[in-house]
């Protein structure tokens, strides 16, 4: 075990965990953060991302070790009242169904418009690749992401 102070939803966060425990399991099981969804474990579907320094990054798969200074930020840190516009458009497009998936969609989504606040279809399509979605809602995900683009 090592004791690991890390920068979560921009909070001074301390954990006493084994150093290759994957911050999806620190953010749930530790800090009680538990938006962030475990899906395959193998950082392929996207249940479980989150934000490294604004970057799109799968939790199951990042060591607690390897977070050092950079800034975490969970689904429960994206805005305070769920008001960030891409959960906004999220509602206006009736996007969820079963919901696991969400917070992970909402996440990557998010990184790309912070990075690219006007994305082509192309674009939206290539960020989101590999966010899966078991109820097949992607149609609606695209359009939540294009309109949250003009928020």
């Amino acid at each position: 075990m090592a004791i690991f102070k890390l920068t979560i939803n921009g909070q001074q966060k301390q954990v006493d965990v084994d150093p290759a425990t994957p911050m999806l399991w620190v953010l749930r099981d530790n800090l009680d953060l538990v938006g962030t969804k475990f899906g395959c474990g193998i950082a392929q579907c996207g249940a479980c991302t989150i934000h490294v320094n604004g970057a799109a990054t799968r939790s199951c798969q990042l060591p607690v070790s390897a977070v050092g200074d950079n800034k975490i930020t969970t689904i429960e840190g994206l805005s305070e009242n769920g008001d960030h516009p891409v959960q906004q458009a999220w509602l206006q497009h009736d996007v969820p169904q079963c919901g696991y998936c969400q917070a992970g969609q909402i996440m990557t989504a998010s990184a790309l418009l912070a990075s690219n606040p006007k994305p082509t279809d192309e674009e939206i399509e290539s960020a989101m690749n590999g966010n899966i979605c078991r109820c097949g809602t992607y149609v609606r995900i695209k359009a939540a992401v294009k309109t949250a683009s003009t928020l």
